[in-house]
């Protein structure tokens, strides 16, 4: 089943729209005639909204690495430079800029003002938020949001970290605190462990192996080596995981070994959107939002009863598909949040590219390379790429723009119509899932 469009608002319209016009039969006053009027103004503009679409017109992305040699400034100047590039627009049609990045590892506090001022983009409006990893999808949401209601005609999202400005021991201490810090983090618990727990319980229902789970690792390097903005670009094998010298197969949180997991970094995205009309005048290939989803979930591990998979995760894609009325079928290329090895495998499985405990045969037979039934990640994912908090959701969306505009190069997918972003907050706490499409 392909895309149907929704006839809901058409009705909604009419329904406010032949009251007026019925009014405005011979008899009828003519100053009631002129508030009628007025009012049936109103409800064109409000049709007109309704039934328009939103694109993204330009994406860019700094080079994911280690440690970013300047400041956050630059940093986001890197990809704000791509997307503008790409985009080839001014800053003068920039209306509002959402900024993105999670607060604990910023040593720059309200860093929204400091690269507006910095890229250029006052006095036109700021806003700043955060969802932790998930914080750049939930911008696009946020700009989407904006520029569907009519509020602002083009709107740019940007997200960064630089995770260097602290130490591994300061990082890992923070994303302990990402868990209620009176009553699960001071236990102890880091995402290593409550991913690992994820896994053992999939594991244990579904027969899952650690071996399936490398699998996913070799596939995200077979694509993290063609990407020229990856952290990680080696090619990693099935033997490594089983060779004791090998760093590979080095212990994390058992099951979980650090082939499983993937590295913090340093990076920036950019993304614009427009409504339709600045869309289609400024882009020749806008590719258009069909549909956004978002989710929360209780914070403590104790308020949840699904532990094989996310229920964010299940519930945004839920609200995506509905929103662009297609299936999980009808999905050409996807990326998903593949911050540790079963994180992609509970993907596969709560978007409904195979059923509960399915995901493992999806992997095993390669289903899930670029010439497979469902291409997951044929950037390398966060795996290869790294993992810059801030800036995840927005790389996510620019790998699946360029698919869907035939740019991705060597990455490319056969003729995509239709993809999709999967983007998850802390240990599921926060979900996002952003479908798109090239009509």
């Amino acid at each position: 089943m392909r895309r149907q469009t929704p006839s809901h608002h058409g009705f909604l319209f009419l329904k406010s729209v032949v009251p007026v016009l019925v009014s405005l039969a011979p008899g009828n006053s003519l100053s009631a005639d002129v508030s009628i009027l007025a009012g049936c103004s109103q409800s064109i503009r409000w049709w007109r909204l309704a039934m328009s679409k939103v694109g993204i017109i330009g994406v860019g992305q700094s080079a994911f690495v280690r440690g970013f040699p300047g400041s956050i400034r630059e940093l986001a100047f890197e990809g704000y430079k791509e997307c503008m590039a790409d985009a080839k627009i001014s800053v003068k049609d920039i209306d509002a800029t959402v900024v993105c990045s999670a607060p604990e590892y910023d040593k720059q506090r309200s860093p929204s003002g400091v690269l507006a001022e910095y890229l250029g983009l006052t006095p036109q409006p700021t806003f700043y938020l955060e969802s932790l990893c998930s914080s750049s999808s939930t911008g696009l949401k946020v700009a989407y949001s904006l520029v569907k209601s009519g509020l602002h005609d083009v709107v740019m999202v940007i997200g960064f970290q630089k995770m260097s400005e602290i130490s591994s021991a300061e990082s890992q201490e923070r994303m302990g605190r990402g868990a209620d810090i009176q009553w699960e983090s001071p236990f102890g618990t880091m995402m290593p462990a409550y991913y690992a727990m994820y896994a053992r319980s999939h594991m244990a229902r579904y027969g899952t192996t650690p071996e399936d789970l490398a699998l996913i690792r070799v596939k995200a390097s077979t694509y993290g080596q063609i990407n020229e903005k990856a952290v990680y670009r080696k090619a990693v094998a099935i033997e490594m995981f089983s060779d004791s010298q090998n760093p590979m197969s080095g212990p994390v949180a058992s099951p979980l070994r650090v082939g499983d997991c993937c590295a913090n970094a340093d990076g920036c995205s950019c993304v614009i959107v427009a409504n339709e009309e600045k869309a289609k005048a400024l882009s020749k290939k806008p590719v258009w939002i069909l549909g956004v989803g978002a989710a929360s979930a209780p914070v403590n591990m104790a308020g949840r009863d699904l532990f094989t998979g996310l229920a964010v995760a299940q519930e945004a894609g839920k609200q995506a598909y509905k929103m662009a009325g297609v299936t999980p079928k009808d999905i050409d290329v996807a990326e998903v949040h593949d911050c540790f090895t079963i994180a992609e495998m509970m993907a596969y499985e709560n978007l409904g590219f195979a059923e509960p405990g399915g995901g493992k045969d999806l992997i095993r037979s390669k289903e899930t390379y670029k010439d497979g039934s469902i291409p997951v990640n044929v950037d390398g994912g966060l795996l290869s790429k790294g993992h810059p908090i801030g800036a995840t959701g927005g790389s996510q969306i620019r790998t699946i723009v360029l698919q869907l505009r035939g740019e991705a190069g060597s990455m490319q997918v056969r003729n995509p119509e239709i993809g999709l972003v999967h983007n998850i907050g802390g240990v599921g706490l926060y979900g996002n899932v952003t479908i798109l499409g090239r009509a």
